[in-house]
């Protein structure tokens, strides 16, 4: 436990950093300031044409955090197994990591149908307007949802890092590893 694993934390909160960071600006940012194009039959476009320049960024986000993670639980094991608290937090951020994972592909699926129909008129890139067709409308109703449920997820994932950081505290450490006295 004692040596260092800078290069697989890196890789694993980089990636997270980029993941959520990414994801909030894309929400906030890039699909807000859809609504302020001109034309609407040119917002969609704008919208898809960001993220789809943001998409293999996002991907190498995804893969360094991934590496990282499988790195940090192989290099910390031995703890995870021994120190109380550990194996619980773990599996939280494993399923909540899956879960984001399962999310980011879900909105890049609708947001690839809505690229190929960049030109559908709407309020935004994620707001249809009557002019939207439905299946367009339909996407993008599922996007507005989407877009906040990354950020949600990757931000849960960085507080259950932040706990990590705290179990590996040498105080939690022994704590952890000394038997619970009830």
């Amino acid at each position: 436990m004692g040596e260092r694993q800078t290069v697989i934390r890196s890789l694993h909160d980089i990636g997270l950093a980029a993941w959520f960071g990414g994801s909030l600006f894309g929400a906030v940012g890039l699909n807000g300031a859809s609504a302020a194009v001109g034309d609407p039959s040119d917002r969609t476009h704008v919208a898809a044409a960001g993220w789809a320049r943001w998409a293999p960024v996002n991907a190498a986000a995804l893969a360094a955090h991934s590496i990282g993670a499988i790195g940090l639980v192989s290099a910390n094991r031995g703890r995870v197994v021994a120190q109380s608290g550990t194996r619980g937090n773990s599996a939280v951020k494993t399923v909540v990591t899956l879960a984001a994972m399962g999310v980011t592909a879900w909105s890049g699926l609708e947001g690839a149908r809505l690229g190929k129909d960049s030109k559908a008129p709407a309020n935004s890139g994620v707001d249809p307007n009557q002019d939207t067709p439905p299946d367009v409308a339909a996407s993008m109703k599922k996007l507005k949802v989407l877009q906040w449920t990354i950020p949600a997820l990757t931000g849960v994932l960085l507080v259950l890092t932040s706990q990590q950081g705290e179990q590996q505290k040498a105080s939690q450490v022994v704590k952890g590893l000394l038997p619970s006295r009830r």
